[in-house]
C-alpha cells in the first residue's frame, strides 16, 4: 500500500516526522517499540494500533476513544497493571499478520481525539511514561528508516471497512489471483460490485455488447446521459466505473467462443451470468474439463394480470461436486417471447441472484460458515421460499 495517507494526513505526518515508528496495515494505524512495564517491573516494547478512519487518502478523526496493543498488559513502574485503560484482553488477529493481545478503553479528559496524533500519543504517554519512570533512555520515538513505498494493494484506496468490523483477517480467504464474470448484464454487473469490494488481485470481464439505455436501469450505479449516448462496450464502461475503487479489472470487449475459451483456462473461480442458454453449453463443457470452480446464475421471470412472478436459480459446481450439472443448468434459448426477454425492468433480482452468489462463492473460500453446503438453490418470488439442494 502506499504511504500516500501519511504523507497527506497532517495528524499522521507529525508522528512520522516526531520519529514515531508508524504504518498502515489493512485499515490499522501501527505504532511499533512503544515501551512499557511488565508485571515484573521489566521495560519491553509492545505495539499500539487503532482503527483507521479515512477520508479518502486522508485520516479522518477518530471515531472512538478505542485502541489495541500488542504484548504483556501494560504496568504501572511497581509492576501493578494500568486499571484505567483496561478493556479487554485475548490474543487474535484484527487483519493479516497484524496480532493484538489487549484492548484499551480511556476517553480524554478534555474531550473526544480531535485527531489520530492526539489519540495515539495519549495513549503512548500513558503507557511509556510509567517505562521512562525506571528506564529514563524509554521512548516510542524511535526515529525508524522510512521506506520510499510500501507493498501495493488492489484497492485504491484503503479497506476501512473491514478493519471498522473486524473482519479483515477473515477477507484474507478471499485474496485469490484471476476471477471470471461471463456475462455483465443485470445479474453480472452486480456481481461485479460485490466482488470489486473483496481483495481478488484480477476481475475478468467478458461480454462483447454496448451498454444501452436499458442496462442502465438494470445495473448498479448512475450512468450519465453522456456515457449513455457514447454507447460505449459494457465491460468499458464497468472497468472505468470500477477502476476507481480496484486496480485489478481486466475487460475483455467480446463474447467467449472455441476460439476464446481458453481465456478462462488457469481462471481460480468463474461467475456465469449469462441468459442464453446455448452459449453457456460450450463453456460450462470446457470448465468442467479442466476441473474449475464456477457458479452459473440463472432467472425466470413470468408475468402475471397486474405482478411478476419467477425463479431465480444459483448452481455451484466445486471441487467436491459437478455431477448435478446437467440436470441444474439450462442449456437452450428461453422462448423469445417469455417475459424476462422483454428486459423487464428487475434491478432488485438481478441484485439478488447476485449476492446469493457471491454469498455461495464466499462460502466456498470459508468466509461464511457454511452448515449445509448446498449446490443449487432457487428463490420463488411469490412465496419468498429460499431452497437449498444438492447437498454434499
Amino acid at each position: 500500500m502506499s504511504p500516500r495517507p501519511i504523507s497527506l494526513s497532517p495528524d499522521l505526518r507529525r508522528l512520522r516526522e516526531e520519529g514515531y515508528d508508524i504504518k498502515i496495515q489493512a485499515g490499522h494505524l501501527v505504532v511499533k517499540s512503544v515501551p512499557y512495564v511488565t508485571a515484573r517491573k521489566e521495560v519491553r516494547g509492545g505495539t499500539l494500533v487503532a482503527v483507521l478512519t479515512l477520508a479518502g487518502d486522508v485520516a479522518d478523526k477518530p471515531t472512538d476513544h478505542v485502541a489495541m496493543f500488542e504484548g504483556e498488559y501494560p504496568c504501572h513502574a511497581d509492576g501493578s497493571p494500568i486499571e484505567a485503560i483496561r478493556h479487554g484482553s485475548g490474543r487474535r488477529e484484527v487483519a493479516p499478520g497484524l496480532f493484538i493481545d489487549h484492548s484499551f478503553s480511556g476517553k480524554s479528559t478534555s474531550g473526544p481525539d480531535e485527531n489520530f496524533y492526539d489519540k495515539m500519543t495519549r495513549y503512548i504517554r500513558i503507557i511509556s511514561s510509567q517505562a521512562a519512570s525506571l528506564d529514563p533512555a524509554a521512548t516510542a520515538r524511535v526515529y525508524p528508516f522510512v521506506e520510499a513505498e510500501e507493498e501495493e494493494s488492489v484497492f485504491a484506496y484503503i479497506d476501512t471497512a473491514s478493519s471498522s468490523a473486524g473482519t479483515a483477517a477473515l477477507s484474507r480467504k478471499l485474496e485469490m489471483g484471476s476471477v471470471a464474470i461471463v456475462g455483465l448484464g443485470g445479474t453480472g454487473s452486480y456481481v461485479l460490485d460485490l466482488v470489486a469490494k473483496t481483495p481478488v488481485r484480477q476481475i475478468h470481464l467478458f461480454d462483447g455488447d454496448h451498454f444501452l439505455q436499458h442496462n442502465a436501469f438494470r445495473s448498479p450505479g448512475a450512468a450519465s446521459c453522456d456515457e449513455l449516448r457514447a454507447k460505449p462496450c459494457k465491460v468499458d464502461y464497468l472497468t472505468a466505473e470500477y477502476s476507481k475503487m480496484h486496480r485489478g479489472i481486466v475487460p475483455h470487449p467480446y463474447c467467449l467462443d472455441q476460439s476464446s475459451l481458453e481465456e478462462l483456462r488457469g481462471m481460480e473461480f468463474v461467475f456465469l451470468c449469462l441468459d442464453r442458454g446455448i452459449a453457456k453449453k460450450d463453456i460450462v463443457q470446457a470448465l468442467l474439463g479442466w476441473g474449475a470452480l464456477f457458479i452459473d446464475v440463472g432467472m425466470g421471470v413470468e408475468l402475471g394480470e397486474d405482478d411478476l412472478g419467477g425463479v431465480l436459480t444459483l448452481t455451484a459446481v466445486t471441487a467436491e461436486k459437478s455431477d448435478h450439472v446437467e440436470r441444474r443448468i439450462r442449456f437452450t434459448d428461453a422462448d423469445p417471447a417469455a417475459d424476462y426477454s422483454r428486459n423487464i425492468q428487475i434491478a432488485d433480482l438481478n441484485a439478488l441472484n447476485a449476492a446469493l452468489a457471491v454469498i455461495r462463492w464466499k462460502k466456498i473460500r470459508g468466509f461464511y460458515r457454511d452448515q449445509i453446503h448446498a449446490h443449487y438453490n432457487t428463490y420463488t418470488i411469490g412465496s419468498g421460499v429460499l431452497t437449498h439442494e444438492e447437498q454434499l
